[in-house]
């Protein structure tokens, strides 16, 4: 039997192109995928590419070409992409031209300076459907000439994001008061900085910790999602915030530290809002660096409400529908998808 999807995605395992592959699996759905990563062409192509030709992927029209390779051998009923994908515009023109639906996940601002590609935004025009993990971007989409644009959040990994159970000698090796998990955007050091300046242990995880003074030495890198997984669930306190360049409403935490079982203490936005509900509920949320510095004091120093916390967290995006499968089953569910 045609596989129903083709994922065109990052294949590394804490990627959303990989957790949609896992997901697909799961719903028993017969799918391909192709790995984006490999359309940058190596590290010097990449770069200079990057630099130069406006954000553009060193092997774009090489990779283009061979996923629109795959859906005239495969023929699968859906091309799904995620991300600033290096599919292009051409590449989509002649796939759409085979009676295949295109959709993408966008999972980044491609309005974002740091992001903002031409050719990218040539190929958005061309997809059926665009479903933007934030709701600032769905106005823009539209007014490039999306024929389809709307909002669809992040969500989490059964597989990867839940509670490890631990034992107690790796709590006490991993255990910090404020465990923050993700890249070193120049506009989150000053939270950091603060949470190491109140005295509070924190533990972070991610790249680009050490380009700047006030966090070289708090970084310990990139680690597996295995190992952050225990180390989110040895911490007291699970610091949420958002990317503000992107305009972020929610991120892939939002979803992931809820799973895992954290107590968290979430920047506060519309959109964490409308998932967690009011201060205190199920989440704790800060507006200000002192606001933040404050209630991270007050959690750390209350082991029953933080308990509360989890749970009621936990609970709601485990009940509600939050996994990657949802997601994957409300993108498809207006279009037959085939069986494997």
């Amino acid at each position: 039997m045609n596989p129903a999807i083709l994922i065109v995605g990052n294949s590394g395992e804490e990627h959303v192109g990989s957790h949609l592959r896992h997901a697909a699996v799961e719903l028993g759905i017969a799918t391909e995928f192709a790995d984006s990563s490999r359309a940058a062409g190596g590290p010097v192509l990449g770069r200079l590419s990057w630099r130069l030709l406006g954000h553009r992927p060193g092997r774009l029209n090489r990779f283009s070409a061979e996923v629109a390779e795959m859906c005239a051998s495969a023929r699968p009923e859906v091309l799904l992409t995620t991300g600033i994908s290096p599919v292009s515009a051409d590449a989509l023109e002649k796939i759409g031209s085979m009676r295949i639906r295109r959709v993408n996940l966008l999972t980044d601002d491609p309005f974002n300076p740091a992001h903002r590609a031409p050719w990218f935004l040539d190929a958005l025009r061309n997809y059926d459907e665009v479903l933007s993990t934030r709701k600032a971007s769905i106005p823009d989409l539209r007014l490039i000439g999306c024929r389809d644009a709307g909002y669809l959040p992040f969500a989490y990994a059964p597989h990867l994001h839940f509670d490890p159970r631990i034992s107690e000698d790796r709590r006490r090796e991993l255990e910090s008061d404020v465990v923050f998990a993700g890249g070193a955007d120049a506009d989150r050091v000053p939270y950091i900085d603060a949470v190491a300046r109140a005295g509070l242990k924190i533990g972070l995880y991610g790249g680009y910790w050490d380009r700047y003074s006030q966090t070289r030495r708090l970084g310990n890198g990139v680690k597996p999602p295995a190992f952050v997984r225990e180390a989110i669930a040895a911490a007291k306190v699970a610091l949420c915030l958002v990317r503000r360049a992107n305009r972020d409403g929610t991120c892939m935490r939002t979803f992931e530290l809820a799973a895992i079982g954290a107590a968290m203490l979430v920047e506060k936005t519309d959109e964490h809002l409308e998932l967690f509900g009011p201060d205190g509920r199920a989440v704790v949320y800060f507006e200000t660096i002192p606001e933040m510095v404050e209630r991270a004091r007050a959690l750390v120093a209350a082991p029953a409400e933080r308990a509360r916390l989890k749970q009621a967290a936990h609970r709601l995006v485990i009940e509600g529908g939050h996994a990657y499968r949802d997601r994957l089953a409300s993108i498809l569910k207006r279009m037959p998808v085939g069986a494997a």
